[in-house]
């Protein structure tokens, strides 16, 4: 046999067998987590969750979420936009999944933040300015202090409560339930506790759309 077809041939198998082998971990990694799920169903929400939109709603979207994640930056206005258009169907549970150097830090002044009301007002500008504070090799994610300091903070006292026992309790527990349900990349999607399968915004519309569905939702 020609020694080009023998190469190509080899080549073809080995793509097959490679797009197989996605196939099959795919698969398997949205298995162990919808069991993961099954097991620790009481890690999707905690009484300490920031939540956006009505709290009452029939769909809830759980977003494990890094302050530094580009993808998490990109997402956030599509999140906001689904939950504002939903007319009240829809509500988001953000959960933290601080996987980048320096994202804890990031998180702690957001909940300090939140200690004063100012929580989603300083979301907003730590995901505006990411790319000044956020870069993977030299993050500095004290920067996000300046950058809030206008909103009408007491930052003496976010200062001293973003290094405090409580907010360290709850990201403590963010990260537990983060591992506890398989969460190893963000943002990471549950919609009423169903893992985002194929990740993208189509397929999270979709599977928020189903939700409604099931839920009665008009």
């Amino acid at each position: 046999m020609n020694r080009k077809w023998i190469v190509l041939g080899t080549v073809a198998a080995v793509v097959v067998a490679f797009a197989a082998g996605m196939v099959v971990f795919t698969s398997r990694s949205n298995q162990e987590v919808k069991q993961a799920v099954q097991k620790n169903s009481d890690a999707l929400v905690r009484p300490h969750s920031p939540i956006f939109g009505n709290p009452a709603a029939k769909v809830t979207i759980v977003e494990f979420f890094d302050p530094s994640c580009e993808t998490c930056r990109a997402f956030y206005p599509i999140v906001k936009r689904m939950v504002n258009a939903s007319f009240g169907q829809v509500r988001l549970v953000v959960r933290y999944a601080p996987l980048h150097h320096g994202s804890d830090t990031a998180v702690k002044i957001l909940e300090a933040a939140r200690q004063q009301g100012k929580y989603w007002e300083a979301l907003e500008r730590a995901m505006a300015t990411q790319p000044q504070w956020a870069a993977h090799d030299r993050p500095q994610p004290e920067m996000i202090w300046d950058f809030i300091g206008d909103l009408g903070l007491d930052m003496a006292k976010a200062k001293a409560d973003s290094s405090g026992p409580a907010i360290d309790q709850l990201l403590r527990q963010d990260i537990a339930d983060m591992r506890a349900l398989k969460v190893d990349r963000t943002p990471g999607f549950f919609v009423n506790g169903t893992p985002l399968r194929e990740f993208g915004e189509a397929p999270l519309k979709a599977l928020v759309e189903q939700e409604l569905k099931k839920a009665g939702a008009p």
